[in-house]
């Protein structure tokens, strides 16, 4: 009986083990990841064009995009789910969260992605008594390589003052920090380089571009409000990065980052 147990416990721990090492020894994989505050779907021709839209998120083709200004069932969006028709458009799988209720119906944040969700979390970030509640959509995605990374989706406050930006900026670092797997935040975060609420994030986020590249007003961009960054440093690599010149399909430009997640040390 004895010795049964004694190899059980060691088949165990060698197929334990055995994981570890896979995983630990993973092949690089490479993603394209996207962020995009889509205006509700309004473009600045002044109409409302969803195929516009979804032909500028396909051209990309990304693996996971970050949506901002997104309408469920309002009555400006023509009471469509627009996650959900971008979704069909793209053929990619699609993830609401709710910031507030709106226009008879509700906005907030979205995630397309070609992969399935295992795990969903909406967060509700803080904010003062007057202003728009705000949230960060959490997805976490198991990899066909069987690895797994987090994906937030988030808008920071809008107003010209930073009290809120800092609150958001501080809540989700309290929310993430501990976050054990590979993490990207990506975002319309409404503050320029090197202001507080981006120093905040900054501490445990990583930029994937170092230079500055504007991303609003879409006609003619004049400051960088759009963000992608990651963590840990240790476990991405930044293989490409681009503000996509689109200056129709909404007042944001979108930002496209691939990066490559990298094998966990030993």
């Amino acid at each position: 009986m004895k010795k049964t147990l004694v190899r059980l416990i060691s088949v165990i721990y060698l197929l334990l083990m055995g994981t570890i090492f896979a995983q630990s020894n993973a092949e690089p994989v490479r993603l394209r990841f996207m962020t995009y505050n889509i205006y509700h779907g309004a473009t600045q021709k002044g109409d409302f064009d969803l195929d516009l839209i979804a032909s500028v998120i396909k051209e990309q083709k990304p693996d996971l995009v970050a949506l901002q200004e997104v309408d469920l069932w309002t009555n400006r969006a023509h009471k469509m789910d627009l996650a959900l028709e971008l979704a069909q458009r793209t053929n990619m799988i699609p993830l609401f969260g709710k910031a507030m209720s709106y226009d008879d119906g509700e906005y907030g944040e979205a995630v397309l992605s070609r992969f399935s969700f295992s795990r969903t979390k909406n967060h509700p970030l803080p904010y003062t008594s007057g202003k728009e509640p705000r949230a960060a959509l959490q997805t976490v995605i198991e990899l066909p390589s069987g690895q797994k990374i987090s994906f937030i989706g988030t808008h920071l406050d809008h107003t010209r003052q930073n009290k809120n930006r800092i609150m958001q900026a501080e809540a989700i670092n309290k929310i993430f920090k501990k976050c054990e797997i590979p993490a990207i935040l990506a975002g319309d975060l409404n503050a320029r380089p090197n202001s507080k609420p981006i120093n905040i994030l900054g501490k445990i986020w990583q930029p994937s571009f170092q230079n500055p590249v504007p991303t609003f007003p879409s006609t003619n961009p004049n400051r960088k409000i759009d963000y992608i960054m990651y963590k840990p440093e240790n476990r991405w690599k930044v293989i490409s990065k681009k503000v996509v010149d689109e200056q129709v399909a909404s007042d944001h430009c979108p930002v496209v980052v691939e990066l490559e997640l990298l094998p966990k040390e030993n």
